[in-house]
This record gives C-alpha cells, structure tokens and sequence, in this order.
C-alpha cells in the first residue's frame, strides 16, 4: 500500500537549519505532485512547499518560508525534501508529506522545534 515516511526533525536554535526527507512508496511516485505541510497546536494547517512532475517541475511556497525553505525530489530514488534555513520559533510545528493526484496520501509528520 501506499506509504509516505518523514524523517529529520528535530530541535534546532534559531537561525540554525534542519533539512527533512519524505521516503515514498506503493504508489507511482514520479507522476505524483509532493507537498509539505505544518501545523502546529491551536493553528491551521498550512502549505509550506509544493513541487509537481515532470522534466522541469514547478516549486511553490508558502510566504512565510519563501526565500528560506527549499523543495526538491529525486525521482529515482523516491524521495521529496525540505531544506529549512534561517529557522524562527514561529516555524516549529508538525510537518507532514503529502502525495497529491487523483488520490492523495500522507505521512505521520515529524516534529521540528525551534527553541533557544
């Protein structure tokens, strides 16, 4: 069956980086747009990054994250990353992978604390 497996969370300081990885399987990973979301206690889930198919695939992100988190995904290996830099308190939350097409799946979510 369909599996999404997050790791690399973590606690970091402020200003400091973490970068997460989201193990696809059971499911035609490449023809899927991959997402990371985060929530956190007594808030919305919200979109943190986006990257969909193909030769060139097309990246979004969230305004609180532009020009600090960055996507990627290695098709070969089944795999979608989140490299966060310059991280703030404001950034802890869960975050989960999601697996988006026709049908949608998800991950657990890993916890990423920012904390002094």
């Amino acid at each position: 069956q369909a599996q999404l497996v997050e790791s690399g969370g973590g606690l970091v300081q402020p200003g400091g980086s973490l970068s997460l990885s989201c193990a696809a399987s059971g499911f035609p990973f490449s023809s899927y747009t991959m997402r990371w979301y985060r929530q956190s206690p007594g808030k919305e889930r919200e979109l943190v990054a986006a990257i969909t198919t193909g030769r060139l695939p097309f990246k979004i992100y969230g305004d609180s994250v532009r020009g600090r988190f960055t996507i990627s995904r290695d098709n070969a290996k089944n795999t979608v990353s989140l490299q966060m830099n310059s991280l703030q308190p404001e950034d802890t939350a869960v975050y989960s992978c999601n697996a988006y097409d026709t049908t949608a799946y998800w991950g657990q979510g890993t916890q990423v604390t920012v904390s002094s």
